[in-house]
């Protein structure tokens, strides 16, 4: 149970069961950290249209490699929720999902790529406190991905970085989003793309 409790739906302004609607039909459940931020609706707001703007801007980086970073960063920081959300958002994108399993192998294990790795010891240098980034760190990720793509991959892991200490400092954990049997999304259909 998170430290500060979710807004029911009863409770919460039209807005709010707006949104309440539209993350339900997206993800099968209200996800608890839009029900806890439902408290500040305007910080609700503002961080649902972040989210949405970073998720249609973040194209230039493979898929594979941002979700690991992003996932690798959550782990780093122990954020169940946010392990759990993510295993499912990538078990969607049609992501190998098996292979999270070994990510702490990242460095020597024969499943992840040049660039997985490269993207996967960024996100633990940068969520290291302090952080541990070094300028040759950062030249090898240029020369690999291009600019745009090293800042596509800092602000992936910035923002994940941000989603996984407020989670955490509010107890908000799994919901259940990959949890077998009782997974809460179901697979998308090809009709449905």
């Amino acid at each position: 149970m998170p430290r500060i409790p979710s807004v029911a739906t009863e409770d919460a302004g039209p807005l709010t069961k707006l949104i309440y609607r539209y993350a339900k039909r997206r993800y099968g459940a209200v996800p608890e950290p839009f029900s806890v931020a439902a408290h500040h609706p305007g910080l609700m707001i503002a961080s649902g249209m972040h989210e949405m703007l970073a998720e249609r801007t973040c194209r230039t980086l493979p898929a594979t490699v941002r979700e690991l970073a992003v996932y690798r960063t959550a782990v780093r920081l122990g954020c169940s929720w946010c392990i759990d959300f993510g295993t499912m958002l990538q078990k969607h994108d049609g992501l190998d999902i098996d292979r999270l399993k070994h990510i702490d192998d990242y460095a020597t294990s024969d499943l992840y790529s040049r660039q997985e790795r490269l993207a996967i010891a960024y996100a633990d240098a940068m969520t290291a406190t302090p952080i541990e980034v070094t300028d040759e760190q950062v030249a090898e990720l240029e020369a690999e991905f291009g600019r745009k793509g090293v800042l596509e991959l800092t602000y992936q892991i910035s923002l994940e970085n941000m989603r996984a200490r407020s989670n955490t400092a509010l107890g908000i954990t799994d919901q259940g989003f990959t949890s077998g049997d009782a997974c809460m999304i179901p697979m998308p259909t090809k009709d449905a793309s």
